[in-house]
């Protein structure tokens, strides 16, 4: 995306301009309630950088997240309010603090417009007539795009004090876990503490150019459905296109796997040193945040164990919501450790789809002799599951991603195991499993 220049503040008019920055307020949809809600990101943002508050993991006070886009909210903010003069000059100041920030350099040259003429729209300019001017055109567009896509996602915030409802139930060990809505471009981080999950800061990401439901390598759309962050790459080893770094997910996981997905390679990365974001639409399936917003994110998640739901568009439920089907499941999991505990192996077997694979595609007749051979090498001793998570995804089917660490009576530690089950009717069932760590 070229980058627009920071246009030069021409001689102030001699006549008032501030019906045309009223226009441009209303062209950006601001509403009123925006100022109520630009300020609870704000605050959202505040506490995720206090490290006494937020992240167990403090991060340098150099980093920057989520500040340009708050600032580009305000300065929306005091268009709305006719406020145009105060308007023009914090955009210049974010124009310059954050030189690639193409919407801030937006804001600036249509404020100057507005000194002159009315404005029609974000981005005002003449009808395209050339090449050049139709590929500026095209860039506008995705610049109106990417600010209606911030704007809206703050007049339409979580309501407080609720989840997505894929979160069912995380360990302690899974100190963060991220929420992307597709719809609104937007990931939200939290914290799990000991009072559950905690938003603590919410970023625009873009997805891939083609939308979501990533089914087939090369499609241009990012995947949907419960992911982990696998690793965290080193950004020395990434072209600059990467931006500061990359933190790549399960994409395609057991679920995308049985249903004949394909493709590889889905990160969560930066842009380029020029880009300070990019369209709503712009990738090839990654998902695209800001370098300072990104920088965040790679010094608090963790990788194999901070999970990514990737949602068309999230569901936010209170989360004593979600405890009556936790438990529900729960005994249906306690029903599975029981049996593999007593080695009853026609019960256990029967917890298991016909179409079970594991990670090398065992078969379920393979499956079995596995399942025999744990059973018995716990000789008599009761299994216990630690650190257990539920992630739920609904779409066509009902899923549910379980992960927890497999400790027999008088052992220290176990392997960490994770399970797909499927509700078939009534009845839960494994389709997958396999050891993780």
């Amino acid at each position: 995306m070229p980058r627009l220049p920071v246009p030069v503040r021409p001689p102030a008019p001699r006549r008032p301009w501030m019906a045309g920055a009223l226009a441009l307020a209303v062209l950006v949809q601001t509403a009123p309630a925006l100022s109520q809600s630009a300020s609870n990101n704000n605050n959202a943002h505040t506490k995720a950088r206090r490290p006494a508050a937020a992240s167990s993991t403090p991060a340098p006070e150099s980093l920057r997240d989520g500040q340009a886009e708050a600032r580009l909210l305000a300065v929306y903010k005091l268009v709305a309010e006719g406020r145009g003069r105060e308007a023009l000059r914090d955009a210049e100041s974010l124009a310059r603090d954050y030189p690639n920030f193409q919407l801030a350099q937006l804001a600036v040259g249509d404020l100057l417009t507005a000194r002159t003429r009315p404005i029609r729209r974000l981005g005002d300019l003449p009808e395209p007539d050339t090449v050049r001017s139709i590929h500026a055109a095209t860039t506008l567009e995705e610049l109106r795009n990417e600010s209606r896509q911030r704007v809206d996602a703050q007049r339409s915030r979580p309501p407080a004090n609720t989840i997505p409802a894929q979160f069912l139930e995380l360990p302690a060990r899974s100190r963060h876990a991220i929420a992307i809505d597709a719809s609104r471009s937007r990931l939200y981080l939290f914290e799990n503490t000991s009072k559950g999950l905690h938003l603590v800061a919410d970023y625009y990401a873009s997805v891939g150019k083609l939308g979501i439901d990533k089914a087939v390598e090369g499609d241009q759309r990012t995947p949907l459905g419960v992911y982990f962050i696998t690793s965290r790459l080193d950004p020395s080893t990434l072209k600059d296109f990467y931006g500061v770094g990359a933190l790549p997910i399960n994409y395609p996981n057991p679920l995308d796997v049985s249903r004949g997905k394909t493709g590889s390679g889905i990160w969560m990365h930066g842009t380029p040193p020029d880009q300070f974001a990019r369209a709503p639409l712009a990738s090839d399936g990654c998902l695209v945040l800001s370098n300072p917003d990104l920088e965040r994110i790679l010094l608090t998640v963790e990788p194999r164990s901070t999970p990514v739901v990737i949602a068309r568009q999230l569901q936010w439920v209170a989360p004593h919501s979600v405890q009556a089907e936790r438990k529900a499941f729960e005994a249906v999991l306690n029903a599975w450790r029981s049996a593999k505990t007593q080695g009853d192996m026609n019960r256990l077997l029967g917890f298991y789809a016909p179409d079970f694979q594991s990670h090398r595609k065992t078969p379920l007749s393979d499956w079995a002799r596995v399942l025999q051979a744990e059973t018995r090498a716990l000789r008599g001793r009761e299994l216990h599951l630690k650190d257990k998570s539920y992630l739920r995804w609904t779409d066509s089917a009902d899923t549910m991603v379980v992960t927890f660490g497999e400790v027999a009576e008088g052992a220290r530690t176990g392997p960490v195991k994770r399970q797909y089950w499927t509700r078939r009717g009534q009845q839960w069932q494994i389709f997958f499993e396999g050891v993780i760590g």
